[in-house]
């Protein structure tokens, strides 16, 4: 069966100096009918305006990766990582026993939007860590790079879950095709552009999912697009 979640059925939170829009249940933001899809928990599709971020807080027993898609974005946390993410990078957190940190853009002049990602871990408890890889455009243009997976294949960022992360960026007319194997779901997120996913025209902000195997075949024009591999 393939679902569609269009943009607009989102959750929307505007702060003023947050834009964000909820896939699945999140904050004030509670609809029963979507709440994940099988690990993948959160995808939080953030504007933070320059200058601002969020400040220290904590989370445990979550696998957050984050996926800039334009600006950057500076994070600190207590494990003493500091870095910034740019388009390109991957970011995985893994809260594991509890862990503080702080997004904050560095700009003084530009947004910066980004995906925050939540994956339920395999299991409580696991040590926390932290992982920042970098991916060329040329390694997700015209196709789907892995870059996050349970054991770090390829030198995708690693997490403690059966999950799969590919990334692709298509110009109009590029295609690549992902196959869906037999007791494993898909979850596609258009990050940007236009896309189509199975026959299914998708925006920016629109998701198909599929827990059907067999090929998917997408489309891009001048999309990038997320696609989540679930056990």
């Amino acid at each position: 069966m393939t679902t569609i979640r269009r943009a607009h059925e989102r959750g929307h939170a505007d702060h003023g100096w947050l834009n964000s829009f909820h896939t699945f249940s999140f904050a004030d933001y509670y609809d029963p009918k979507h709440m994940g899809f099988r690990a993948l928990r959160v995808i939080n599709d953030d504007t933070v305006a320059a200058g601002r971020g969020f400040g220290t807080h904590g989370h445990r027993d979550m696998e957050i990766v984050s996926y800039v898609l334009s600006g950057e974005l500076g994070h600190k946390d207590s494990m003493g990582n500091g870095s910034v993410i740019r388009p390109g990078d991957v970011q995985r957190m893994s809260a594991g026993t509890g862990v503080q940190h702080s997004e904050q853009n560095p700009s003084k002049t530009s947004p910066v939007h980004f995906l925050q990602i939540w994956i339920v871990p395999d299991r409580n408890g696991h040590a926390p860590g932290y992982e920042q890889t970098h991916f060329p455009e040329a390694e997700r243009q015209g196709r789907l790079r892995l870059v996050a997976s349970p054991d770090g294949a390829d030198g995708s960022v690693s997490l403690h879950q059966d999950a799969r992360l590919f990334a692709g960026l298509f110009a109009a007319g590029e295609r690549a095709v992902h196959t869906v194997a037999p007791g494993r779901h898909a979850w596609i997120h258009v990050a940007r552009g236009t896309a189509t996913v199975d026959g299914h025209a998708l925006g920016a902000g629109d998701a198909l999912s599929t827990s059907d195997p067999g090929e998917l075949v997408i489309t891009g024009d001048r999309a990038e697009v997320l696609v989540f591999d679930l056990a």
